[in-house]
């Protein structure tokens, strides 16, 4: 559970940093802004997108994907 909000709080964040649900789904295309609020968490294959969209981590996003972050990552 405590996994799943600490996605969730990440995937809110890269929200505002994209500038809205709208912003992300014009950016991945193929999406409606709908979509992409009914995201719990950033679905596995669109994480690597949504990251360069929003500068949100993918370790912060899906970290039950891809782990925890490299110490150089947690520095910066």
């Amino acid at each position: 559970m405590e996994k799943e909000q600490a996605c969730l709080d990440a995937l809110i964040e890269a929200r505002l940093a994209a500038g809205g649900s709208s912003a992300i789904a014009r950016s991945l295309g193929h999406l409606t802004p709908q979509a992409v609020l009914q995201w719990r968490a950033v679905p596995a294959d669109r994480v690597l997108d949504v990251e360069k969209i929003s500068g949100i981590s993918r370790y912060r996003l899906r970290p039950d994907v891809f782990g925890l972050a490299p110490r150089s990552e947690e520095a910066a």
